[in-house]
């Protein structure tokens, strides 16, 4: 039994499968936060977003038929757990579609993966910053991935 959830191993067999079936879709979150500011961040799940007008049996099918387990649906999502016992958001929503279609190609432990691009991930995240309704600490994480985006780096010999 895997002790930790594998974010990277969860990403490439989602992003297998999505492109052996030819499905478009993008990185976006947390782990794509820290791939493009090169700082891991911690987050939930990995969350990719799928090309909305495709048929979201299709892939939920795809996806289960690559090892993943079906824990939920909802109007724009489907939950997955990976075999590591990560959690993956496969999210259908239309809003992502221009950013999908335009992401960029980078390569992560060897894999080439689409990533949303880093303009988009913080317009992405200034909007959901600004949204009244969730909760405060996802409003601040969201206004911390915007300034770790635009280069506040941590540095390790900062200090205190």
């Amino acid at each position: 039994m895997v002790e930790t959830p594998d974010k990277v191993a969860a990403l490439m067999d989602a992003t297998r499968a999505l492109g052996a079936m030819g499905a478009p879709h993008a990185l976006i979150g947390g782990v794509a936060v820290g791939v493009h500011s090169g700082v891991p961040r911690a987050t939930a799940d990995t969350d990719i977003a799928v090309l909305s007008t495709l048929d979201r049996n299709a892939v939920i099918q795809a996806l289960v038929d690559a090892g993943f387990r079906l824990t939920g649906q909802f109007a724009h999502s489907a939950n997955f757990r990976h075999a590591s016992g990560e959690p993956v958001q496969i999210v259908f929503d239309p809003g992502f579609d221009p950013m999908i279609l335009r992401a960029e190609r980078m390569g992560v432990a060897g894999v080439d993966v689409p990533i949303v691009r880093k303009d988009d991930l913080i317009a992405m995240k200034e909007r959901a910053a600004a949204d009244p309704a969730p909760r405060r600490s996802k409003a601040l994480r969201d206004r911390a991935d915007v300034e770790l985006l635009r280069g506040d780096v941590p540095d390790p010999d900062e200090g205190w």
